[in-house]
């Protein structure tokens, strides 16, 4: 049975969305402020997170950007401020989906499949290798070295970096990446693939401010150049 983590300081939409996901099989735990919420999320290893924004004692951007120090456990966000600067800075801080109050019940259950699907997709590994110049990745114990040093991805730049590797010297359109990386069923948008590219340059590129490895075709998408 899924776990699921939902910090909500709202009584109503906290006990509200519990009862629902109960109902979909889910063993959930609730928090009702972020200090709280961080201390479950990582004494209790759950397999999502649902966070609220606004949150007491910790915003919601902390607790996510906490988190992914050393978690890339599915977090889906939860707020009332939905334009498009808040969703930016919201998968910039590492949160993997977004959902703007007030939302429907099905389309907070449908992300959370959705998200918790892409999860285990993710776990999948194949018994192959792919090398670049200094650059190695390991598909089976999913595992990036360069200079044999290893890199520190997450599963999402990991899985992003693979596949432009896999098509090294062709451009990759931003919706290509993000059915192939993220799923045909991603509710996002493409702004999340500029996101982790620019993660992906941090660790990977000598320059990040100019990028030799993945460059950008503009107007197109990104190329593995090697």
């Amino acid at each position: 049975m899924p776990k699921i983590l939902l910090v909500e300081d709202e009584t109503t939409v906290r006990e509200t969305l519990a009862l629902n996901l109960r109902a979909e099989n889910y063993d959930v735990l609730t928090a009702s402020d972020g200090a709280e919420g961080l201390r479950l999320a990582r004494e209790a290893a759950p397999d999502l997170i649902l966070l609220d924004l606004m949150l007491p004692e910790l915003d919601g951007l902390s607790v996510c950007r906490l988190l992914r120090r050393d978690s890339d456990v599915p977090i889906i966000m939860l707020t009332a401020r939905g334009t498009e600067m808040d969703r930016i800075t919201g998968l910039e801080t590492g949160a993997d989906d977004y959902v703007v109050k007030p939302f429907s019940l099905g389309e907070v259950l449908a992300r959370v499949r959705a998200n918790l699907r892409r999860a285990r997709a993710d776990g999948r590994p194949a018994a192959t290798r792919l090398t670049a110049g200094d650059l190695s990745l390991d598909l089976l114990a999913r595992r990036v070295y360069r200079d044999q040093s290893e890199l520190k991805l997450t599963h999402r730049e990991f899985d992003l970096l693979a596949e432009l590797m896999r098509n090294q010297g062709a451009v990759l359109s931003r919706d290509l990446l993000l059915n192939r990386v993220w799923g045909y069923d991603y509710v996002g948008d493409s702004h999340t693939v500029d996101v982790h590219i620019r993660w992906l340059r941090e660790k990977i590129e000598t320059d990040p401010s100019a990028p030799q490895r993945i460059t950008t075709v503009r107007g197109v998408g990104y190329r593995f150049e090697g």
